[in-house]
């Protein structure tokens, strides 16, 4: 009998090992957050949010030249804004910056679990082929010089979630480079490897 009860203390250790062991293991990942969990799409412009209206890939198109876009030039600001809300409808009222006056044409309502698209990607809908009836634009008319690379204020008020400031980067479209190379893909890239 005592050989069978070494052979039982040895299999119940062996499998008390075993199990912490796995626990250790398992709580080593305990409260990790993977690398990619936080990051934003690779599109050409920032994200933000208020109240129910979420703002996607909103940037400034600004085919550039020169060192700077010049103070009197007008450029398109392209953006999608996504009513989460099931049930209540809301409206882009106003967007203003310091960097020139923006306005708005076409009907800026967005529909209780719509979307509003305002302008039109390089080539192609943000959302593949989304029928508009009227095509809302966002023309900003720049008071001040702006310049690829760097981002700017912008204001977005909405009539039921409120107003939301955030920067907004500048894509140059489908336009050759300074050097002659065509841009491709709409030129600004944020990152997200």
């Amino acid at each position: 009998m005592v050989a069978v009860n070494r052979s039982n203390v040895r299999a119940s250790r062996l499998a008390a090992g075993a199990l912490i062991a796995g626990l250790a293991l398992t709580g080593c990942s305990a409260g990790q957050v993977s690398q990619s969990a936080n990051q934003e799409p690779a599109v050409n412009g920032t994200v933000d949010t208020v109240g129910d209206i979420a703002l996607r890939n909103v940037f400034l198109r600004a085919p550039q030249t020169t060192d700077y876009v010049q103070p009197g030039t007008d450029v398109e600001l392209i953006f999608a804004a996504a009513n989460n809300s099931a049930d209540v409808d809301d409206t882009l009222v106003s967007i203003t910056s310091d960097v020139g006056t923006v306005t708005l044409t076409g009907d800026a309502e967005i529909p209780a679990s719509g979307l509003l698209l305002v302008g039109d990607p390089d080539g192609h809908d943000a959302l593949g082929s989304v029928e508009r009836e009227d095509e809302v634009q966002a023309q900003v008319t720049l008071t001040e010089p702006i310049s690829n690379g760097l981002t700017y204020d912008f204001t977005f008020t909405f009539e039921r979630a409120g107003a939301t400031t955030f920067t907004v980067p500048i894509s140059a479209g489908e336009v050759a480079r300074r050097d002659g190379e065509p841009v491709v893909g709409g030129g600004h890239d944020t990152g997200g490897h």
